[in-house]
Formats: C-alpha cells, structure tokens, sequence
C-alpha cells in the first residue's frame, strides 16, 4: 500500500520525515490500525510503516506554499511516482485528505492508469474529524494486507 501526502508541512520538511507535525494524527492512526505504540522517533516511525509492508510519499515535488496550508499551494509539480511504484509491489494507493487526491488525479492518473482511493486528512486542520473517526475511516489500509 502507498500512502501519499499532499506536501510535507513546514514541522515535517524540519524533521526531514513524514508527518513531522506533533499535531497530526497520522502516526496515531497507523499505530491504532496495527496495534502499535505510537511512534516518537524517525527511526520507531520507519519500523512502523516497513514493518506494516506501507509505503509512504507525497503527490506534490516541488510547489509555492505559505506556510503549512494545503489550500495555498500554488505552480505544484507533480512527484515522479514511477520510481517507486516500478520498483515496489504496491497493489493499492491511498490518498491523506483532498488535496493530495486532486492532485493525484490531475496529474498523476492518466499518466499511471491506477486509481487511488482517498481517506480523510489526518491534519490538524481537519479538526472535525474524530480521531476515532479517522481510524475507522483509515481501517481499509490494514483491511487490504
């Protein structure tokens, strides 16, 4: 399974890893679905995501973004997807949140002919969202292996 991001926040491009935002429910969702301790470290999350045979990446390379703010990113440049799905067994993608799924589809589909499916934000900003909510919606990843 191949999880994409929309675009590393600026708490994640500081850490140098996914989800870097203390406030991002991410590793606490994926933590629940495979019934882990949450992660701290960069080194505990990669245990995580290989560990659950996930892959992680973002739809968007490089684009013009205040801040942290999905609805701000402007000029994206799609990321190269086909690095990493000609040489990984990925059977499914799965979208975190809106942004990362349009973008996705806008650039990324008609190019790669694979669908991806979109699961709710796990961002802070997506405040209305339960954590509770989040790992229900978020269980069809660990359905799927």
């Amino acid at each position: 399974m191949l999880i994409l991001g929309s675009f590393p926040s600026v708490k994640s491009r500081e850490a140098m890893f996914f989800y870097g935002h203390p406030q991002n429910r991410f590793w606490k969702v994926i933590a629940a679905l495979f019934e882990e301790p949450v992660p701290r470290t960069v080194e505990e999350k990669k245990q995580l995501i290989l560990g659950s045979g996930l892959a992680l990446w973002d739809s968007i390379a490089a684009c013009d973004i205040k801040g942290s703010s999905d609805a701000s990113i402007k000029n994206a440049v799609p990321t190269d997807l086909s690095v990493i799905l000609d040489n990984a067994p990925i059977e499914r993608i799965f979208c975190n949140g809106s942004r990362s799924f349009e973008i996705y589809n806008r650039y990324q589909f008609a190019r790669l002919g694979r669908p991806a499916e979109k699961l709710p934000s796990t961002s802070p900003a997506n405040a209305a969202c339960s954590l509770e909510k989040l790992i229900n919606e978020w269980k069809v990843v660990r359905e799927c292996l």
